[in-house]
């Protein structure tokens, strides 16, 4: 089976990428600017527990805002395979890039193949290494569309986003267990109704999150 392979990092595709950090982090930079902030809280960096927390909180950004790279194998369709392909309920976590708060859910990633069909891990792979960015939801719904369409060539795309915003939970209207809900639809999953309802109704019955 014929097949093609190539390295992905957001960096590295054609489509918007956002602001993930570049390999050079200044982390020296980052964590004085982490204990100044804590410090203009009223953090008292001196307490026992408190003097590493500036490195923690560094680490941690520096952990949730790098994607990891992959290699994007996709196959020639030798089978003439024409239904759907549906991943549901991919789990995902990212950062508000508001106020810089996590997010996290499921998404539902779908496809309709034409030539070429794509390992299915690489579905979670492409949701995670967007997610790994200061995001929105509705950014990111549509950067995992458009990385399919441009890296396949499919019939259709389908791509629904369940997610609760710990903005939203944690600060302001504070309403726990809200979910925000984002679709992006391409091509025949857009076009075509009952191609829709059927994509739709299936990502719907993989609904993690009650």
């Amino acid at each position: 089976m014929a097949h093609s392979t190539h390295e992905l990092t957001t960096s590295s595709w054609n489509g918007q990428s956002g602001a993930a950090p570049q390999p050079g982090v200044d982390r020296e930079a980052a964590e004085r600017a982490a204990a100044e902030m804590l410090t203009a809280l009223g953090a008292d960096l001196d307490r026992e527990g408190l003097a590493e927390t500036p490195r923690r909180m560094v680490d941690a950004y520096v952990e949730l805002l790098t994607p990891r790279p992959f290699r994007a194998t996709t196959f020639a369709n030798e089978d003439g395979y024409d239904e759907l392909v549906l991943v549901r309920a991919i789990p995902f976590h990212s950062l508000c890039m508001h106020h810089v708060l996590p997010f996290y859910g499921v998404a539902h990633v779908g496809y309709l193949p034409g030539e070429r069909i794509v390992g299915i891990s690489k579905l979670a792979r492409v949701v995670e290494m967007f997610a790994r960015d200061l995001q929105v939801q509705e950014r990111l719904t549509t950067q995992v569309a458009d990385w399919l369409e441009e890296e396949l060539r499919p019939k259709g795309v389908g791509v629904v986003i369940e997610a609760e915003h710990l903005c939203m939970s944690l600060r302001g209207v504070q309403k726990f267990g809200a979910t925000t809900v984002t679709s992006a639809l391409r091509g025949a999953l857009r076009e075509d109704p009952r191609t829709r309802q059927e994509f739709l109704a299936l990502a719907g019955g993989g609904k993690g999150r009650d």
